[in-house]
């Protein structure tokens, strides 16, 4: 029987995530405000800067795969002729506009999705943001503009810096029009000094989970991790992760374990399935399993913010938190990222989740596990689903393997 441990601090979360979306909703309806759809690695620093009220469509499609909605709305989209194999996020996301229905009415009330004012992408994920923003171009009739980051990064050079540094320069002009407003860099620096406050507190609590027993898992923060995202340059995620993680240190000095007799610890590479979170969670608890760290939940840790505070150039300092972003680097730095979290965390096995409609995300297709094994000794378990389209996804299948290899770690 699973025992799930709710944190204090998740009401003041969900205060300010009730909160965001209202404000969102109020700033599409309030024609002295401009609302901006971003990416959720997108400039989103240099949006709020010049006053924007800003949106994350891939936060829409969290929620939509969560609330299991996801499935009734990609075939709409397949219809128009998005792919079924592209990502799920986009098609599930896209059918829930042309079906005008959003889990955003029943758990905040609105209306439906915010109009957007302009539209921001970064390719640093993958290129289907930008056909997704299309998309909302053409239905909304606004500008859509973005940057093209690029790929299987090695060193974060300074040319690589330079360019994205120019293509975020390029965004200044078109964006203060349709803002109406003028682009202030002391305003820049100080929503980049609030990122930097949110990310190194997020950090700081994704890291609680080195403590044996852990006081997190996994499934706790792709949950806990909202504010991180749709809400990092401003000040509220700041309080709500400096209590949660009051509170994480609390649970780890009493010896409290969010899985109870941990036994093993593992790192999740890849996407949640938002659809089985709870499944999942319960499932690994049975196990006596910890799923301590993972790849998607460190992503929104953006250590180069903190540059600027030491008074590097902001431009910079956003266009390198960017370039780092785990999905946007060569294999060799991924190995690297995941084997050293794997020793922090002193994990003794890795879970793999290869996504059937996210290959970016998804770094089982090229030996990658394989490689790692041989160097760490690391075992590994591979299983196949999705980030939102459940019928990528067979639950049976994926908890036999998963308890055949936690039957072979012995222990």
């Amino acid at each position: 029987m699973a025992n799930f441990k709710p944190f204090r601090a998740t009401k003041q979360m969900k205060d300010l995530m009730a909160g965001h979306f209202r404000e969102v909703d109020e700033a599409s309806r309030d024609p002295g405000r401009k609302v901006a759809w971003c990416t959720s690695v997108g400039p989103a620093e240099l949006l709020l800067s010049l006053g924007y009220t800003v949106y994350y469509p891939e936060n829409h499609g969290a929620l939509l795969g969560a609330s299991r909605k996801a499935n009734d709305f990609i075939p709409l989209a397949n219809a128009l002729g998005y792919s079924p194999d592209i990502c799920s996020y986009l098609t599930s996301d896209i059918g829930s506009y042309l079906a005008k229905d959003t889990p955003l009415t029943k758990a905040y009330g609105l209306p439906g999705v915010p109009r957007p004012d302009v539209l921001v992408y970064n390719t640093n994920q993958c290129r289907d943001v930008q056909d997704w923003f299309s998309f909302y171009s053409r239905e909304f009739g606004v500008p859509v503009v973005g940057v093209n980051s690029p790929t299987k990064i090695g060193e974060v050079t300074q040319p690589l810096v330079d360019g994205m540094v120019a293509q975020y320069k390029a965004l200044i002009s078109p964006l203060e029009t349709i803002a109406g407003t003028r682009f202030d860099t002391d305003r820049f620096r100080e929503v980049l000094a609030l990122s930097a406050k949110t990310t190194r507190l997020w950090k700081a609590c994704l890291f609680a989970g080195r403590h044996r027993p852990s006081p997190l898992t996994f499934f706790d923060a792709t949950v806990l991790m909202g504010p991180a995202v749709v809400l990092r340059g401003t000040p509220g995620p700041v309080a709500f992760y400096r209590e949660l993680l009051a509170e994480l240190e609390e649970r780890a000095a009493a010896g409290v374990g969010a899985v109870e007799g941990e036994r093993h610890r593992f790192y999740w590479d890849g996407m949640p399935v938002w659809g089985k979170l709870r499944e999942l969670s319960a499932f690994f608890q049975e196990l006596h399993t910890a799923v301590v760290v993972s790849t998607y939940c460190n992503s929104w840790i953006f250590e180069a913010f903190e540059e600027a505070d030491r008074g590097a150039d902001p431009f910079e300092a956003m266009a390198r938190a960017y370039l780092e972003l785990f999905i946007v680097r060569s294999d060799a730095v991924k190995e690297e990222v995941i084997g050293r979290l794997a020793r922090e965390f002193s994990v003794d096995g890795i879970v793999y989740h290869d996504a059937k409609t996210c290959p970016c995300n998804s770094n089982t297709r090229y030996g990658l596990p394989q490689r790692l094994k041989e160097k760490s000794g690391l075992p590994y378990v591979v299983f196949y689903g999705d980030l939102n389209d459940l019928r990528c996804f067979s639950e049976e299948q994926t908890r036999t393997n998963i308890e055949a290899f936690v039957e072979q770690l012995g222990g």
